[in-house]
């Protein structure tokens, strides 16, 4: 078994350790989603965490982990006599971004189930975690509906598996941690919610405290063993804490001061619902344990709303998280009442954090074995801790200065609901919001033959495919005698995410500030519809003489809001230079990733005049459109163009782009303006239109 790096000896971060360790000592708390760049040592102290955790008495044999004193009753393995039962240390168990539902929740013998009426249950994810850790590295990469059934799981404490009328439910308590790179996309904000505590880390600027890192690691990767075997008594120590604390915990108290400014808070916070109210108090109990106290303080409420609301107060994905702290006292000043003098603290720091101390000084706050004290800033990871990102990381925007003939960057219009625009047929992709797809979850509309493991049975097709051999093959009790080549997998129907690439015209003609603000608004209501669709975007820009990749295609959309706001305008407006740029952006993405569909959005007022390439700038943007009708990329042109007189060039090149086009006022979801439209529309005009040219 291979050693972990140790809990202890992560340097810094008292933030996330502090998150994790209330955790263990309270998992009602709710779980710790850490957010950071890479290479923080999020996964290094996650993994770190296990080995603090006390060992679990379970029932001998039992694959789900009962506990021998009070062993549940529904237990699939069940029924279990009480006795002494076996220790076994406490699981780490890490669920992969490519895992199936099966993977996670456990699998039915669906053959079994038919013919014998026999619930042969092979257990997932859920189950080997049951009174451990759940760790979901790149959680904001993980399929939606894993994601729901997670934390539906982490929430009532049992999994619920049911396939055809069988079904199958076992106790899944675990504390839950996800990991997370924001460049890399969002977390929708009901799926935030449902993490008690977030935690955002990042790397020190300070060179002596980066010093400090990398001793660190150097010293551990030479000798893991004696690395961790010196911080073995700090270990055992923290190890004691944790089991002190959850004996405490029980008899901590909170008086009715204390549900008053959690309460207050989280009302001077405009948090929804009643879960920030529920894991504060849960927080805030957990850190007077942790303290060795039974009456919860003040301080307690400060440091529970500084852990459980940040995240809970984004109403965008393009709000950065955080709490106003002065606006945080002055709240809990308000509503403070009569604080009990709090139990001196046995073991622990004033500040009731995980720092115990270190080797020389007792615990990991003071001088350690490489000499110095503790920078209070992250451990690095070791190499296989920092997971590779799906696409490349995007760098803060750089102001962009405005030249000679642009004008600077205006404010984006305030956003709105966007109509839905969506590719046509029937697509493959990753499971999204946006178009129609072949998906494991959604609709049935019909079955097939398996092609490997069955996964989703249509129950209808396999009975009519074995019915007609049931004399042939001697049936004579009650069950179907069901073969291998009876069974029948249903396919489904369901939503999926595209590449949807916008490609923003940002030349003179679209200068006028009033005009280039309504038109910011309107592509930022775009994103923003992207990213409830869990789309991945990427932005072109045109103007002047050619064209740019302002955001390579990535799922941040906040990142390309950022691109947007600082966009300037001005020059001519090389259209076909645009149209280009976006075809290759496009050919690059169908190599990476083939089963992602695009839909190209293209906002412009229509007119070319001209760029680099010499010709005609009407005939060559026409030209360039046809290279994306040509290889069938779903388009949309938002038409800006404004004014009494209007040129239509905007619904020109919808044609030849073979797409459809939509005004900005139609762009919206409450326009009146007939009935929704679709690109489909826009191919069947360019269908026309290539009749009336080929007559």
């Amino acid at each position: 078994m291979s050693t972990r790096y140790p809990f202890t000896a992560v340097v810094g971060m008292d933030d996330l350790r502090l998150a994790l360790l209330l955790n263990a000592v309270s998992p009602a708390v709710g779980g710790v989603l850490v957010r950071g760049e890479k290479g923080t040592a999020k996964s290094t102290a996650v993994r770190a965490l296990a080995e603090l955790l006390p060992a679990v008495p379970v029932v001998a044999g039992c694959r789900f982990s009962c506990d021998p004193a009070s062993p549940d009753p529904g237990c699939p393995d069940g029924p279990h006599e009480a006795g002494p039962g076996a220790e076994r240390p406490a699981r780490m168990v890490e669920l992969p971004v490519g895992a199936s539902e099966d993977r996670l929740v456990g699998s039915l013998d669906i053959e079994k189930a038919l013919a014998e009426g026999v619930k042969a249950f092979e257990p997932g994810l859920l189950a080997d975690a049951h009174r451990g850790i759940l760790y979901v590295d790149e959680v904001n990469l993980l399929h939606d509906h894993l994601i729901d059934l997670l934390l539906d799981a982490a929430a009532m404490g049992f999994s619920h598996v049911e396939r055809e009328g069988v079904s199958v439910r076992h106790a899944a308590r675990f504390l839950l941690v996800g990991t997370m790179n924001p460049e890399e996309g969002e977390l929708r904000p009901q799926l935030l919610d449902r993490f008690g505590l977030t935690v955002e880390v990042a790397a020190s600027r300070d060179p002596e405290q980066r010093v400090e890192v990398v001793r660190r690691r150097l010293a551990f990767e030479d000798d893991p063993a004696a690395f961790a075997a010196r911080w073995a008594d700090e270990e055992a120590a923290l190890r004691g804490r944790i089991v002190a604390a959850r004996a405490l915990l029980p008899q901590v108290t909170l008086g009715d001061a204390v549900l008053l400014q959690i309460a207050a808070t989280c009302a001077a916070f405009e948090v929804d619902g009643m879960r920030a109210d529920i894991v504060m108090a849960r927080t805030a109990t957990a850190l007077a344990a942790w303290a060795g106290r039974t009456e919860v303080t003040s301080e307690d409420v400060r440091q529970a709303a500084l852990l459980a609301l940040p995240h809970r107060r984004r109403r965008s994905p393009f709000d950065a998280p955080g709490l106003d702290e002065d606006k945080l006292d002055e709240t809990l000043e308000q509503f403070k009442g009569e604080d009990p003098d709090p139990d001196p603290e046995p073991d622990g720091p004033d500040d009731g954090g995980p720092d115990d101390g270190g080797p020389g000084d007792g615990g990991p706050g003071g001088g350690g074995p490489d000499g110095g004290g503790i920078p209070p800033q992250g451990d690095g990871p070791a190499p296989e801790d920092v997971p590779a990102p799906e696409e490349a990381p995007v760098p803060e925007p750089a102001p962009q200065r405005a030249g000679a003939g642009e004008r600077a960057a205006v404010k984006a219009a305030e956003p709105f609901r966007t109509k839905v625009l969506s590719v046509p047929g029937l697509g493959e992709g990753a499971a999204g919001r946006r178009s129609r797809a072949r998906t494991e979850h959604g609709r049935t509309t019909g079955s097939t033959r398996p092609r490997g493991a069955l996964t989703k049975l249509h129950l209808a097709a396999t009975v009519q495919a074995a019915a007609p051999h049931q004399k042939a093959r001697g049936r004579t009790g009650r069950g179907l005698v069901v073969r291998r080549d009876d069974l029948r997998q249903a396919t489904r129907e369901g939503r999926e995410g595209n590449l949807v690439l916008f490609a923003v015209d940002a030349s003179g003609s679209m200068a006028a500030r009033q005009r280039m603000s309504a038109v910011k608004g309107a592509v930022l209501s775009l994103l923003l519809d992207a990213y409830q669709r869990r789309d991945k975007v990427g932005l072109v820009t045109f103007r002047g003489r050619d064209a740019e990749v302002a955001l390579p295609p990535t799922s941040s959309v906040d990142a390309a809001a950022a691109r947007l706001e600082q966009l300037p305008t001005g020059g001519r407006t090389p259209l076909s230079a645009g149209l280009l740029k976006a075809h290759d952006v496009l050919r690059v993405e169908r190599l990476r990733d083939p089963s992602r569909r695009p839909l190209l959005v293209v906002v412009t007022d229509g007119r070319a005049t001209g760029g680099r390439a010499a010709g005609d700038p009407v005939a060559l943007a026409a030209r360039a459109a046809r290279l994306h009708a040509a290889e069938g990329t779903a388009s949309v042109v938002v038409d800006c163009e404004t004014g009494p007189v209007r040129l239509g060039l905007a619904g020109r090149l919808a044609l030849e782009l073979g797409g459809t086009a939509v005004t900005l006022d139609e762009l919206r979801a409450d326009a009146i303006a007939g009935l929704v439209r679709d690109v489909q529309a826009g191919q069947a005009g360019h269908a026309a239109q290539a009749t009336r040219r080929a007559a």
